[in-house]
């Protein structure tokens, strides 16, 4: 199983998400081709609703710490509630372009 793969089911098996959303952005770094180290989590669940972001994120870590442990280098959470989730129109923000690296050298 991919560590995408990994991560959309723990993170199912755990929150139930009316949302979830993994995308590998590990091909915007600087990174071997074929990584599975950074991604992008949109993750939308009722428990949210009573949680302030640092809780959400701490929980999702908690069910990710095998993976974050293992060589997942970069997670950006975007963690909402449903009502919080329809005020933004269902929509996450983008991922800034990858500075890192050798793509942060200006030569």
């Amino acid at each position: 199983m991919t560590v995408q793969a990994t991560i959309e089911q723990k993170l199912a098996a755990a929150f139930q998400p009316a949302v979830l959303e993994v995308v590998n952005e590990s091909g915007q770094h600087n990174v071997p081709a074929g990584s599975e180290s950074h991604f992008k989590v949109v993750l939308v669940c009722k428990q949210f609703g009573a949680q302030r972001q640092v809780q959400r994120h701490q929980s999702v870590y908690k069910v990710l710490a095998e993976e974050l442990a293992a060589g997942v280098h970069a997670l950006a959470l975007h963690t909402y509630s449903p009502e919080e989730w329809s005020e933004r129109a269902q929509a996450a923000p983008v991922s800034p372009a990858c500075l890192g690296g050798s793509k942060g050298e200006t030569g």
